[in-house]
């Protein structure tokens, strides 16, 4: 073999080890910097690895960055001039100096290198945000939302701020029709606030209906602020056709299986027995061991007076174990209450006082001292309005 040979052979081996060398750290860079500094300590990535998870973990102990930190970005900085996070670095480091307009060339400048930096869209919808340009703001949730695993949620905050403004409402329509998966978060915790309900009901789709989570939570915040008739409002909108703002009591025949509560029935599987949709009737079947609610639906009547009438099949001579109840919302006691045997026989009269503008009527077993199972099933369910107003 000549010199020749033999001094290209050791070259293509040098550039070989230096290939695998160079592919090892890149690769340790971001799990585990420690080691590729070990590789390679040199290396920009290893330099950069090394350099970002000192000041992540400073940052979190709320201690002072190591200068030598920053030294090692700017070194990579030198040696990669197109790697992006020395420019976040830098950024970061002007904007806690106060300088935003460093600050942000210096976030521009890692997303010119890199336009699938999560932190340089992040902090860039940061800068946008805190300066009043909420196009630009909004251009870069864009951008998380599409190179995100989790949907760019980091700016939900950000979104949800800019949303109490309706001057504003235009141009987050824009953003959640072209990134839906973003509307949502964010109508969600607009919802989940009473003040800001108004928000989230006018910047969601008017199309969208069904048992949504942003609606399900508009439901929940206005149910607990007392706005009743807005919340029922609000679920009919969930619950499509064949549900009406004026009806007593909703799906009297146990057949809507698709509309969510409360103000469709709640219906119970646990220790206390099970309660279920079957054939147009409500089976239960009370286990007799302990006390608890088998079904319940919220409803809104009016002040007067109302009678409950049902039809029973199964095991009517244990039917006295169940009990029908009806309660204001938020009180400690029933308003009224008779044993599914006696409403079964003769009807059950009950009154609605004034000042209580929701009511929970409840079917619950209550348990005797000598347990005994109950397998009933209830139909023919209706209840009226009687007296004046009826």
């Amino acid at each position: 073999m000549t010199l020749r040979a033999v001094v290209a052979i050791v070259a293509a081996l040098l550039i070989a080890a230096q290939i695998v060398r160079n592919a090892a750290v890149s690769a340790l860079a971001e799990a585990k910097p420690a080691a590729a500094a070990k590789a390679w300590s040199g290396h920009p990535a290893s330099e950069i690895g090394l350099a970002m998870t000192e000041i992540a973990r400073s940052s979190r102990a709320r201690q002072p960055i190591p200068q030598w930190a920053f030294a090692k970005i700017e070194d990579a900085a030198a040696k990669a001039p197109l790697a992006a996070e020395p420019f976040l670095v830098r950024g970061v480091q002007a904007q806690v100096a106060g300088d935003g307009t460093a600050a942000q060339r210096a976030f521009e400048a890692a997303q010119w290198r890199n336009p699938r930096s999560l932190p340089a869209a992040y902090f860039l919808a940061d800068r946008y945000f805190r300066s009043g340009n909420v196009t630009g703001g909004l251009r870069e949730v864009g951008a998380l939302a599409r190179l995100s695993p989790d949907g760019g949620t980091a700016a939900v905050p950000y979104l949800t701020q800019y949303a109490m403004s309706s001057a504003n409402w235009p141009a987050l329509r824009s953003l959640f029709a072209t990134n839906p998966h973003v509307a949502q978060p964010v109508l969600i915790m607009l919802a989940s606030d009473v003040k800001t309900v108004p928000a989230a009901l006018a910047l969601a789709n008017p199309r969208e209906t069904g048992n949504r989570p942003w609606l399900g939570a508009v439901v929940d915040t206005l149910i607990k602020a007392g706005d009743y008739s807005q919340a029922r409002a609000a679920w009919v909108r969930m619950a499509g056709p064949g549900s009406r703002s004026d009806e007593l009591l909703h799906d009297a025949n146990f057949r809507d299986t698709s509309s969510p509560p409360p103000f469709n029935w709640q219906l119970t599987s646990s220790t206390v027995g099970l309660a279920e949709r079957q054939r147009g009737a409500l089976h239960v079947l009370f286990y007799g061991d302990e006390d608890g609610t088998l079904a319940s639906q919220l409803i809104l009547l009016p002040p007067g007076g109302y009678r409950l009438s049902l039809r029973l099949a199964g095991d009517p001579a244990r039917a006295h174990a169940l009990t029908w109840a009806v309660w204001c919302d938020k009180a400690p006691q029933p308003l009224a209450s008779v044993t599914l045997d006696v409403a079964a026989a003769r009807g059950w009269q009950f009154q609605v006082p004034a000042g209580c503008q929701a009511q929970w009527l409840k079917l619950s077993g209550v348990s005797a001292a000598m347990p005994q199972q109950v397998d009933i099933s209830i139909t023919a369910l209706t209840l009226t309005r009687e007296g004046p107003g009826a």
